[in-house]
């Protein structure tokens, strides 16, 4: 599934290691590292520093509601351990305290995890609030290539998208989403720095 991910163009994989709830596991993230050479993202609930030495990833996953005010502190561990942080936000509090810790990379995440519903919207209200030298990914709801147009449109400098890749032939699938943009004549080949698959 990796191969054929990065075969369709994913810039980087984001690969679940959290085993109760999602079925991942760390030995997952070190095959899918070991089959491709794009960066792979650790998906976890990541909420106290021995976490972040379970497994050897390129970027990990710190999402703001769950971590609350230690984010700061968790930021600064993972960055001591060379990782690459993604911090997840879903409204402008969250944002605001993501900033506020340094975060360099920001995905908003459309789905709420309080309710599980999704709303692309999220993505437009936060996206306008974010700093411009802040790399900003939209997640989670995008299954279309209008919905891409959609987020690259309100601000979103790359994609994390899950179901509507795995939902058949993972390489065409992969192909399909990151050939689309917010700017229609570019080629396939510039767009496939902007996905990250799951």
């Amino acid at each position: 599934l990796a191969e054929g991910m990065v075969a369709g163009g994913a810039a980087a994989l984001s690969v679940l290691t959290e085993p109760d709830h999602f079925g991942g596991s760390t030995g997952t993230l070190e095959r899918v590292r070991a089959a491709v050479d794009v960066p792979v993202l650790r998906k976890d609930f990541v909420v106290d520093e021995g976490q972040l030495d379970a497994v050897e990833s390129d970027v990990v996953l710190l999402i703001a509601r769950f971590v609350g005010d230690d984010l700061p502190d968790l930021l600064s561990a993972a960055r001591d351990r060379g990782f690459q942080v993604l911090v997840e936000v879903h409204d402008r509090e969250e944002l605001a305290a993501a900033v506020d810790a340094g975060a360099e990379f920001i995905g908003v995440n459309n789905r709420d995890l309080a309710r599980l519903e999704v709303d692309l919207a999220t993505f437009e209200e936060v996206a306008s609030a974010v700093p411009d030298d802040v790399t900003l990914i939209a997640e989670s709801g995008l299954s279309t290539r209008a919905d891409v147009r959609r987020m690259r449109a309100a601000g979103a400098d790359a994609l994390l998208i899950g179901s509507a890749i795995m939902d058949g032939d993972v390489e065409a699938n992969t192909r399909e989403l990151t050939g689309a943009s917010g700017d229609d004549t570019r080629s396939t080949d510039d767009a496939t720095h902007d996905t990250t698959a799951t």
